[in-house]
């Protein structure tokens, strides 16, 4: 009975799996902020280097990752995948249970496999700090990670609910070498106007872009980096459902269902669009694939699907995605990292056509699916990944019911180690099922930028 399935070294991939490549018909154009018009590479050069934007426009179906970007890669990847024996002998269900294994990263979730990228095409064109946000803390220690790699300077604006409920996640930061700050801040027009107008903010993700990107355009030696949503994140992201796919080669195996959780959609596309791409081309149309995400900001299942800002100051472009409008704020929830009103435009265009299906779950029954994995399969998951795993227990229900021998593919994109004042909190019945009202989603939602 084999649990763990291992590559070595020289398999892991040499190229990016581009899914525009077999979109049927081509992404809609990202807009400038100001003119409305569709951005130049010279606009976005501005925060970004030039081979970033290079792919983030790219129809090529794969395109090369650097040798020096594979060897960092090299000290956490090929990243393992499991069989979850023991979890589904505890549900009594036919089906088999795999997991991609994305905690085993220095920073502890799937974030470097962008992160380090990142930062060597931005030291490639000579920029000496990097400027993100966070929410939950994975991406920012990643960020802080590969910069130290690179010998450069960072600075990550973390999401203020986040930064008080995981305090380590910022010394983590710290010991890597990167400027930790609790986001809205006095340090930016952006911060400060937030604050302004409502000084108890528990903050967000798009506020804490806003800081960021300004950041960045206001320091000529600064450029912006983005952990989730924009194209090449996702591109870079993709190494882990080509390793997944190769891995199940070895069990003999391919998946029916594919399952990742959702908030700005890095870890999902990472995992599902290895598996999406054939769905779309022909030559596995019957794969599932879910994209599971909090009830307590529902982007993909009660979002619109329309353009918006990135952010809450209206700075970055303006791309056609599902949003629950730029500066709505999400409640505090666990899941920092999930905290976000938009999704990624290309995990956005899967869910429009069809391709990908969406669910949310409440916070206390997604704990009790984490708590239900640490105690089979012996791994404690971040309050993201957890979103996951309630996924996939229910769909093994759902094949124990119907008796069906489904092969069921999940993202476990982090540890939980940042995280026990979540699980604390659970345990002690703390934890609020938030239901955001329709009427507040309607009100920020007739706050889209009139586009056309």
């Amino acid at each position: 009975m084999q649990t763990k399935f291992l590559l070595d070294e020289g398999e892991m991939p040499k190229r990016w799996y581009n899914i525009q490549a077999d979109l049927p018909t081509p992404m809609d154009p990202v807009l400038h902020p100001a003119t409305g018009k569709p951005v130049t590479p010279d606009d976005l050069h501005a925060i970004f280097p030039m081979e970033l934007i290079r792919q983030e426009v790219s129809t090529e179906r794969y395109i090369d990752i650097p040798e020096e970007v594979r060897e960092i890669l090299t000290l956490w990847r090929p990243a393992p995948l499991y069989r979850a024996h023991r979890l589904e002998r505890h549900l009594k269900t036919p089906a088999k249970i795999y997991y991609k294994w994305e905690g085993v990263s220095p920073a502890g979730s799937h974030k470097p496999n962008t992160a380090i990228p990142q930062a060597y095409y931005n030291r490639q064109e000579g920029i000496e700090r990097l400027a993100t946000e966070t929410g939950a803390g994975q991406w920012g220690s990643s960020l802080a990670f590969a910069t130290s790699l690179f010998d450069m300077a960072c600075t990550v604006y973390m999401v203020r609910a986040s930064y008080d409920q995981k305090p380590y996640r910022k010394i983590m930061m710290q010991t890597y070498g990167a400027e930790c700050l609790s986001s809205p801040t006095m340090q930016t027009n952006s911060g400060r106007a937030v604050l302004e107008h409502d000084p108890e903010t528990s903050g967000s993700l798009g506020i804490a872009i806003s800081e960021a990107v300004e950041d960045a355009v206001t320091h000529d030696n600064t450029n912006y980096a983005l952990g989730s949503v924009l194209n090449h994140v996702c591109l870079h992201q993709t190494i882990i459902g080509q390793e997944a796919e190769a891995q199940l080669a070895l069990a003999d195996a391919y998946p029916d269902v594919v399952i990742g959780c959702v908030g700005g959609g890095s870890n999902f596309a990472g995992i599902a669009f290895p598996f999406a791409g054939p769905k779309m081309t022909g030559k596995h149309p019957e794969t599932e694939i879910i994209a599971v995400e909090p009830s307590a900001c529902p982007t993909l299942t009660k979002g619109l699907y329309a353009y918006d800002f990135g952010d809450v100051a209206g700075l970055t472009p303006i791309m056609r995605m599902f949003t629950l409008g730029h500066d709505f704020v999400p409640p505090a929830i666990h899941a920092g990292g999930l905290r976000y009103h938009g999704a990624s435009p290309l995990v956005s265009r899967l869910v429009q056509d069809g391709v990908v299906r969406a669910t949310s779950y409440h916070q206390n029954e997604v704990f009790a699916a984490a708590v239900l994995f640490a105690r089979t399969e012996g791994i404690i998951v971040a309050p993201e990944a957890a979103h996951a795993v309630k996924a996939t227990v229910d769909e093994a229900v759902r094949c124990r019911e119907t008796g069906e021998e489904k092969v069921i593919l999940f993202n476990n994109s982090g540890h939980g180690n940042f995280d026990f004042s979540s699980y604390e909190a659970y345990f002690a019945g703390k934890l609020v099922d938030y239901e955001y009202p329709a009427e507040l989603i309607k009100e920020a939602l007739g706050r889209l930028p009139v586009v056309g």
